[in-house]
């Protein structure tokens, strides 16, 4: 077996191991104080998904690098399970078609290959969760007025202060942080949450939802 090199195991250079004890602890911090201040919101965000999934409605879900990957992430949470096995769930990732997203691109621009796909896609009662780490991403922005035009609801998971999305979404979720990273560890984290809680609503305290599943209520929690 090949020796270890000395700075392998336990080696590493003092400023290497002062950036993770770093990181980790602004990451444990911003996360604390963010679940302390939203628990109540994310319970709520994760009743009103699964209201909108009890209703025949879907969800999608749209972002830019990371939060594509997030988008795409949180949508196979839902189609094929989390934690509990159930029935798949309607939701789509709006990053993950190359052509759509390219021809869009290409014949009008960038801004609205999200917002397209909406017009296309969306119906009222359904809903898109848009995930911007600034708040400010020129397509998830025409997503979200798209949405609204179009009687789709809307979620917005931000940070930097929920930037030009806080004023045109429906509900938001904000990270009260400017480190990019950071923020999308909490975002991710949030999508595992919303995932496991409407599993929750929906297959074990489907109680809850009853007083909006009545006949002709479009209201949300």
């Amino acid at each position: 077996m090949q020796a270890a090199h000395p700075n392998e195991y336990g080696g590493a250079d003092a400023h290497a191991l002062t950036r993770i004890r770093e990181h980790a602890e602004q990451g444990a911090e911003l996360r604390r104080r963010f679940f302390a201040a939203h628990a109540d919101a994310i319970a709520a965000a994760a009743l009103r998904i699964a209201v909108i999934f009890a209703r025949g409605n879907k969800v999608m879900i749209c972002g830019n690098g990371g939060s594509a990957a997030d988008a795409q992430h949180m949508a196979a949470e839902f189609v094929n399970r989390f934690l509990l096995d159930r029935p798949p769930l309607p939701a789509l990732a709006l990053t993950t078609d190359s052509s759509i997203l390219t021809a869009v691109g290409n014949d009008f621009s960038f801004e609205e290959v999200f917002a397209k796909q909406i017009s296309a896609l969306g119906k009222p009662g359904d809903l898109l969760i848009a995930l911007s780490t600034s708040g400010n991403s020129a397509d998830v922005l025409r997503a979200l007025q798209e949405a609204r035009e179009g009687g789709v609801r809307s979620l917005a998971l931000t940070g930097n202060g929920g930037g030009k999305c806080a004023a045109i979404c429906d509900f938001q979720l904000n990270v009260d942080s400017t480190i990019t990273p950071l923020i999308q560890e909490i975002h991710i984290a949030v999508a595992h949450l919303l995932c496991g809680l409407t599993d929750y609503y929906l297959f074990e305290n489907v109680g809850v939802m009853t007083p909006w599943l009545t006949a002709g209520n479009t209201q949300l929690p």
